[in-house]
């Protein structure tokens, strides 16, 4: 099938990549190059990276907003249908009643509609992930399911996640553009609906009151924006002992060399590294080695 691709991060870029292999990608849609890093260099959008690498002279549009002229420019393509994964803007009408839109949303709808569905469905500690295929409207992500695939939550991080609901959201991208004649839409049950905001640094901040919750966030917020204490140090590899003992918040419970325990008001976590704001990475004995910690310290 003739395609115009709507995507801009890597979760997109992997889906873009599979699409290539059978199909025929007539442009890409992404958003504009950002600036980033430390050094606030211009990056390019993941699904840009890659069809730049591969060389296949295919168009690049990065509209600033999706207005009459960028209509225009899409009516003079000739292309059978629209896919959009994680495109980072919503759709107008004018652009959904050129062709058929479909789009892939990484969770099982009407669960977590909106702008964090991995991290939402890692934080809600749901047993099963998924992704969704649907037919795009002006709502969001309330359009009409042509499709799910599931995957068993085993303890991955966001970062984990991301590359096998990727995974998963291209093979049922390739099953629905060779089926797409065979399926039944099936409305969403808006009994069920929830809705996720987009992240936000603050959102990475933890205390030491519950441990599973603790957990949970450094899983969420693993790559981007982490965890880290009021204080601005970094909690890194963060594995949860137990959830029902009572202890002081912060307290050092035990010290190893490859770890250390810290007791939350109810439970505990393993903490394999920490990090000081400006600062490397470092074991979690060194750090409390280099700060005088000991056993019955409050790390803060």
């Amino acid at each position: 099938m003739n395609i115009v691709f709507m995507g801009t991060p890597l979760y997109a870029a992997m889906i873009l990549e599979s699409l290539l292999k059978k199909h025929t990608l007539k442009a890409l849609v992404c958003q504009p190059d950002k600036k980033a890093g430390r050094d606030m260099h211009l990056k390019m959008p993941a699904t840009k990276e890659l069809l730049l690498q591969r060389d296949l002279g295919i168009p690049i549009f990065q509209p600033e907003v999706l207005d009459e002229g960028f209509l225009e420019t899409l009516k003079q393509i000739d292309f059978d249908v629209i896919v959009v994964a994680a495109f980072g803007k919503i759709l107008p009408k004018s652009i959904l009643e050129l062709a058929p839109c479909v789009n892939l949303h990484a969770s099982i709808l009407p669960k977590f509609r909106g702008a964090s569905p991995i991290q939402e469905s890692i934080l809600e500690n749901e047993r099963f992930f998924g992704v969704t295929l649907m037919q795009m409207e002006e709502g969001l992500d309330s359009g009409d399911i042509l499709g799910f695939r599931i995957l068993k939550n085993r303890g991955q991080n966001a970062r984990e996640l991301f590359g096998e609901l990727s995974e998963a959201a291209a093979k049922l991208t390739l099953d629905y553009l060779e089926k797409w004649k065979e399926i039944v839409p099936l409305k969403q049950s808006n009994a069920d609906t929830s809705y996720c905001k987009k992240i936000k640094k603050e959102m990475g901040m933890v205390d030491f009151s519950e441990a599973k919750s603790l957990y949970l966030k450094a899983l969420a917020y693993e790559g981007w924006p982490e965890i880290f204490l009021q204080s601005g140090l970094k909690l890194k590899k963060v594995f949860l002992n137990e959830n029902e003992s009572a202890n002081k918040a912060g307290e050092i419970l035990e010290i190893l060399e490859d770890k250390i325990l810290v007791g939350c008001l109810r439970g505990s976590v393993w903490i394999q590294a920490l990090q000081a704001p400006s600062k490397k990475m470092v074991n979690a004995y060194e750090y409390l080695q280099g700060r005088r910690l000991k056993k019955g310290d409050i790390l803060e």
